[in-house]
């Protein structure tokens, strides 16, 4: 199991959302980075899906957790992929290749969007904020 997360959006601290104090008090920050994807704003959070054109960047944070069970249980319950999530659940957790700024990759574990996009809107920036939940 990796002990690596890949956050984007909630979990990222800029959110100061509660999953992400709970991240936060049971990882460290190991980095910026971004994963290929697209992103796209998904009522008041963002869903990442993986794509294979390189200039498809999601921008986010990298966290090294100190007991991956204990961190990746919660969130899994979170972002609505646990054990006792609806089928198909919304959010699917995976592992996925991340570029980190100092040009280093990690594999690490990332949320990702599981259901259709065709009628969100698209974050080209890649970059998603605490602003973009309130449009």
């Amino acid at each position: 199991m990796s002990e690596f997360l890949f956050v984007y959006g909630t979990l990222a601290s800029h959110s100061e959302h509660a999953m992400h104090r709970h991240l936060a008090g049971n990882a460290a920050h190991a980095g910026e980075g971004y994963f290929n994807g697209q992103l796209y704003r998904i009522g008041p959070y963002p869903g990442a899906i993986p794509s294979s054109h390189p200039d498809d960047k999601v921008f986010g944070e990298l966290y090294r957790m100190n007991d991956p069970q204990k961190v990746l249980g919660p969130l899994d319950d979170y972002e609505g992929c646990g054990p006792d999530a609806p089928q198909p659940p919304e959010f699917v957790r995976r592992l996925e290749t991340i570029h980190l700024e100092d040009g280093t990759r990690a594999q690490a574990w990332i949320y990702l969007f599981n259901r259709p996009v065709v009628d969100l809107p698209r974050i080209m920036s890649g970059r998603y904020s605490n602003q973009q939940a309130e449009r």
